[in-house]
């Protein structure tokens, strides 16, 4: 496929959903010239929203760690995140109770926030669990790998109840050539092992989808064929960007990369509308 300028192509859209890791920052911060980026869809008079699978941090602690890495424009308001999304339906679900987690102390601090107690997994009594109406994968640290997924199969093994996975992605680049294990990944071996099917927040899924795509309809008329999807990753960005019905711009500048980009769109199926080297073109 032809590439394609994100500045040219952008003049035919009102609204422009854009991923952040890989699109706006990498292992090594903010991607030089992104705050220049911003400022010209901000200038174009395009609505901007940025939807991330990190369930790590809430939309304040994303908007402060984007202004200490050097891109200060960004509103709580223009970020959404798989973590919100989760935080949503539990609480929707779940008003008091125990809610036992794989990740981080301070992933899980998001949850305290609406009266639920979070009890992480090494914790868990698994003779004494009738208190723990949920289980979250939030996040690949915070735990010992081998206790931390071994107590957790047994705990699902002996308990049925919602899990729910906040964010989906499987992996995450650590340098230009590696990548990290995610939490999505853990989940979906577990999924494995159990025979189980969890409940997914954050991209390809819908929901994530919807909500922005109801959240710019507040403030104007937008219809799909207005908005144009930008990620740099096929199974996640592109793949729930085609099924919700907007066109899709993959960048080269994350997990796709230039060299191997045509292989890798061959392989999978999953086809973006338009592709470009990064959003800074």
């Amino acid at each position: 496929m032809e590439k394609v300028s994100f500045k040219s192509i952008i003049s035919n859209y009102k609204a422009v959903f854009v991923d952040s890791y890989g699109v706006l920052k990498n292992h090594q911060g903010l991607i030089d010239g992104v705050e220049t980026a911003i400022k010209h869809v901000r200038d174009e008079g395009k609505i901007l929203r940025v939807l991330t699978n990190d369930a790590s941090r809430s939309q304040d602690e994303q908007v402060e760690m984007f202004m200490n890495i050097g891109l200060n424009t960004l509103k709580s308001s223009e970020i959404i995140t798989s973590g919100m999304l989760a935080r949503h339906f539990l609480e929707l679900k779940i008003k008091t109770g125990k809610i036992a987690y794989l990740g981080t102390p301070s992933s899980a601090r998001y949850f305290l926030q609406f009266g639920i107690e979070p009890v992480p997994v090494a914790e868990i009594d698994l003779e004494d669990i009738d208190d723990i109406l949920a289980f979250v994968f939030l996040d690949d640290e915070g735990f010992d790998w081998n206790e931390g997924i071994n107590k957790t199969v047994n705990f699902l093994r002996r308990k049925n109840l919602p899990v729910i996975v906040a964010n989906s992605d499987k992996y995450y680049p650590i340098s230009n050539n590696d990548v990290a294990v995610a939490i999505g990944g853990i989940s979906r071996l577990i999924e494995s092992v159990l025979n189980q099917k969890f409940i997914r927040f954050g991209k390809p899924d819908s929901q994530m989808f919807m909500y922005a795509y109801d959240d710019i309809n507040k403030y104007g008329n937008f219809s799909k064929s207005d908005i144009l999807m930008v990620g740099d990753t096929l199974h996640t960005d592109i793949l729930g960007g085609n099924k919700f019905g907007l066109k899709t711009l993959l960048v080269l500048s994350g997990n796709t990369r230039p060299e191997n980009f045509e292989m890798k769109i061959n392989s999978t199926g999953i086809i973006p509308d338009y592709i470009t080297d990064s959003i800074l073109t």
